[in-house]
């Protein structure tokens, strides 16, 4: 009974994997955009370590928007519900499913400022730092850990459970310091770089609902295409179609939503 049990599983999983094969994969791509004018970024009070910290001249991180209006460390993310089955995974991730990942305290700042992890991933939590940091990794699900990372030390943390809202990082020492951690239990999911672009490349072909997130909180209220649009909670259906032209353009967001 066991074998077969086992049997009818292994010819479910090949049934959903060739169904996705068999309707394609496709890329969701498009950019984020200030719609206003953005506010200049303020300078961070550095009063720790001065000495090493202070020569950065580091600027908050809460609100980025480049020249053209791009908004950088906007998460976007595929967002399965309760009782949502998972998704077929593209083969082109198989290579980075069990891959180290790096989140360094470096130059008195987390890079990257949003790390997105996998939960068959290892953290690998980096100090290339003179000063000792420490990484303070406050979770929904996963055991929050807070270890201390000498200079010029690192260590390794796994997180089992996906998290549904990015964790927040920080360090005690340093206050000024905050980032977020993005855990998924699949790779479906991007930050917005410089520019404000994002791509989540190999969906399966289908509908999808996606998780919009920026520090301020969910993107909720956006204007795509000349309409007003509402998301609730941060989230909106696509249909994803096999290829690469699943391409929202320029979705416009209000300072609100962002400050």
């Amino acid at each position: 009974m066991a074998r077969l049990n086992s049997f009818l599983f292994l010819s479910l999983v090949v049934a959903l994997n060739s169904q996705a094969s068999a309707e394609g994969w496709g890329d969701l791509r498009g950019k984020i955009v200030f719609d206003g004018k953005a506010p200049a970024r303020t300078k961070l009070v550095v009063n720790k370590d001065e000495a090493f910290c202070g020569p950065f001249n580091l600027l908050s991180e809460d609100l980025v928007v480049g020249e053209d209006g791009g908004v950088r460390y906007v998460v976007v993310a595929l967002d399965l519900g309760r009782g949502d089955a998972a998704l077929p995974i593209h083969e082109s991730y198989d290579e980075t499913a069990d891959a180290e990942v790096r989140l360094d305290n470096k130059n008195c700042r987390f890079d990257p400022r949003i790390c997105l992890l996998r939960t068959t991933q290892t953290l690998v939590v980096g100090n290339p730092d003179q000063v000792a940091h420490n990484t303070n990794v406050q979770t929904f699900k996963n055991p929050g850990v807070n270890p201390l990372i000498p200079a010029g030390a690192q260590l390794k943390l796994n997180f089992k459970l996906a998290e549904s809202f990015p964790a927040t990082v920080s360090c005690n020492i340093h206050p000024w310091m905050q980032g977020r951690m993005v855990i998924k239990d699949n790779p479906y999911m991007a930050v917005t770089a410089e520019k404000g672009e994002f791509v989540i490349k190999n969906l399966p072909a289908g509908k999808h609902t996606f998780h919009f997130w920026h520090q301020a909180g969910n993107i909720d209220s956006v204007t795509r295409d000349g309409k007003k649009e509402e998301w609730s909670r941060g989230r909106v259906e696509f249909e994803i179609e096999d290829g690469d032209e699943n391409n929202l353009g320029e979705i416009k967001v209000p300072a609100a939503v962002l400050q």
